[in-house]
């Protein structure tokens, strides 16, 4: 089993976190089931948010019994201070716990300082006096916030996207948080359903030391196969790097990472699926995107008015009308 310290918080978990973001979508029993076997098989950290709907309720009414024994990381997305303290006791309340052992700033639109007009980083600091958060934390998309959260020294771990899919540039800020001793929760390990050969996925991430990949799970399918590399750690050996390599080549450059921050669109499209579609069939078989449901779905792409919401609302500043038109070029070809 792989484990890794994050950074100055001296929290070490092994290598696979639990990313309950899907399991507001499941009901109590079936999260409670996933939540208990993942603790049972070795699963300690546990990554969720305000914004995850009944997530925090769910980790709770799973894991209370055990709340001395994992670690639980959640987040607010509050832009003021009154609201960062509704969160966090919504969140504490959640949770029925006294405590949370990283408290992250939900990719904010810029990188919360002490003393800055937001009051939101001295918010963290009051918090963590009062005991009520032991760890400062912050999630991005951006990369330009995600390095000046490095470097200004205030941040025990940063949650970013990172798999094999990351650019030289992305990379190297995993290793500027290597040496700056900031553990990295890798969110969008799979990068957002594109890779589908998750032990190629375990094994590029467990290269770096500081780095825990955050899998978000929803089905005991998908925890098994997670589980199953904590018994045999995949090696980044040759099949491994011909999956990767073979990825990259078909994936890498302007892509939508699936983030939804351009949501909700005002024409009722379904910009993450839709603008990566002429992807996703070359990752599965096509005859699974020619049903129904998909065919209306690719179809409402024609009600695009260009109003520029997804564009301005995009960490990677893509242009999802561009994209979503390839995409519905590629799905037609199929019909």
């Amino acid at each position: 089993m792989d484990y890794v310290t994050l950074g100055t918080t001296g929290i070490t978990v092994n290598k696979n976190g639990f990313g309950a973001l899907p399991i507001q979508r499941i009901s109590d029993d079936e999260a409670a089931l996933l939540l208990r076997k993942a603790y049972n098989n070795g699963i300690t950290f546990f990554d969720t948010a305000r914004g995850y709907s009944d997530s925090e309720k769910k980790i709770s009414i799973a894991l209370n019994d055990v709340r001395n024994k994992i670690f639980i990381a959640t987040k607010t997305s509050a832009g003021n201070t009154d609201v960062f303290w509704e969160h966090l006791e919504t969140s504490l309340k959640m949770l029925n716990t006294g405590y949370i052992d990283i408290y992250q700033f939900h990719n904010p639109p810029f990188c919360p300082k002490p003393g800055d007009d937001s009051g939101l980083y001295d918010a963290m600091l009051k918090a963590k006096a009062d005991g009520k958060i032991r760890h400062i934390g912050i999630t991005c998309h951006r990369l330009d916030i995600a390095r000046e959260a490095a470097q200004s020294g205030l941040y025990e771990t940063i949650q970013y996207p990172v798999s094999y899919l990351s650019t030289p540039e992305e990379l190297d800020f995993v290793r500027l948080c290597n040496d700056k001793n900031i553990g990295v929760l890798a969110m969008k390990a799979l990068s957002g359903g594109l890779i589908t050969d998750s032990a190629a996925a375990y094994a590029f991430l467990a290269q770096f030391e500081n780095v825990i990949p955050i899998w978000g799970i929803q089905r005991e399918s998908e925890l098994d196969e997670f589980l199953a590399f904590q018994e045999a750690s995949p090696s980044l050996d040759e099949r491994a790097k011909n999956v990767i390599e073979r990825d990259i080549s078909e994936l890498s450059g302007e892509f939508c990472r699936g983030c939804g921050y351009c949501m909700p669109c005002p024409a009722k499209i379904i910009i993450p699926i839709s603008a990566r579609m002429s992807l996703f069939i070359k990752r599965a078989p096509p005859s699974f995107y020619l049903m129904d449901e998909w065919k209306e779905s690719m179809e409402r792409i024609n009600n695009c008015t260009n109003c520029g919401h997804c564009k301005e609302n995009c960490p990677y500043n893509l242009d999802a009308p561009r994209l979503m038109k390839e995409s519905l070029a590629e799905y037609i070809k199929l019909i």
